[in-house]
């Protein structure tokens, strides 16, 4: 069987890769896309999406997928739904490319727009409440809980980042510290120590969250004194961080400490000239809908244009 070459192929859905798809393919690249196993992202564990431009009654995280999905096949992007890109060799031109159905193929530019996952904690209660007062994101769903109370658990900056700006919009925000100090950075951790609502247990992690049909509480045990203590709120953030889904491109493309792509400033190029990262593969910072697709909008953008420069199309 003969290998196919493609001019281009988006590794990875969500708001990144959908959007590339449909920049590429309106530029007559011909996009091919592997969604991997969890189409569309983290949205597809997302209920109301209420800051995404266009949506002005909200909509759901799985149906604004399925609109993305569709305008990137109306232009003609070929989109292999629930197959993972599982191997790559940058090494070579044509870039090489292995699914986990057993494709293989050859592509003169790569989309790298695999997401990032949420750490969680483990406790069976993520998955019971999940959409239903648990989030991995206060600046995404922390208007729906303005005026209550809330916790978040984390020690590094994102935890602090998720309470001080809970902290403008809930009476109360609990943040549970599994240690003795914080690891956020100095000046984060004067901001959450500053701000009068942010309640600090330390030493302390979450052993359940209550509630059955929404979160009305959640239930810590003291790491020292073993102690259980029982505090209501109505949404518990999870901020202990992120894990960019980069894996197989390790020792071929440039990364962070933590796995995150590098791109040159100002661009979705890697270090390999023809690959193109976008989204949250090489985002830590912002991990936002519309910045990862207006990443995504880059990397197509890019790769059009060296395309173009070298004489492919």
């Amino acid at each position: 069987m003969s290998i196919l070459t493609h001019k281009c192929v988006i590794v990875g859905s969500g708001p990144a890769g959908y959007t590339a798809a449909i920049y590429a393919s309106r530029a007559n690249l011909d996009p091919v896309l592997y969604t991997g196993h969890e189409p569309g992202g983290q949205l597809m564990i997302t209920n109301d999406v209420e800051n995404f431009p266009g949506y002005p009654n909200g909509i759901v995280g799985p149906e604004m997928m399925a609109d993305l999905e569709k305008q990137a096949r109306r232009f003609g992007t070929v989109v292999h739904l629930g197959t993972l890109i599982n191997k790559v060799d940058f090494s070579q031109r044509p870039f090489r490319l292995w699914a986990d159905d057993g494709t293989e193929m050859l592509a003169h530019t790569v989309v790298v727009a695999t997401g990032a996952s949420a750490k969680w904690l483990g406790i069976e209660a993520e998955r019971r409440l999940a959409n239903k007062g648990i989030s991995a994101c206060a600046v995404c769903d922390g208007f729906f809980y303005r005026k209550q109370v809330v916790a978040v658990v984390g020690g590094g900056d994102t935890a602090a980042e998720e309470a001080t700006y809970l902290a403008k919009l809930c009476p109360e925000v609990h943040l549970i510290v599994r240690k003795g100090a914080l690891r956020a950075s100095k000046i984060m951790q004067e901001r959450v120590m500053k701000t009068s609502n942010i309640r600090v247990h330390w030493h302390s992690e979450v052993a359940d969250v209550l509630g059955t049909e929404a979160v009305e509480g959640i239930r810590l045990i003291n790491n020292q004194t073993q102690e259980y203590t029982n505090i209501p709120v109505a949404a518990l953030f999870i901020a202990i961080g992120h894990q960019p889904n980069t894996q197989i491109f390790k020792n071929q493309l440039d990364m962070d400490e933590t796995g995150y792509l590098i791109t040159k400033p100002g661009t979705a190029h890697t270090n390999i000239e023809g690959v193109f990262a976008c989204g949250d593969a090489q985002d830590k910072v912002y991990r936002q809908a519309i910045t990862a697709a207006g990443t995504g909008c880059m990397a197509a953008l890019d790769a059009e244009r060296y395309l173009t420069e070298n004489s492919i199309i």
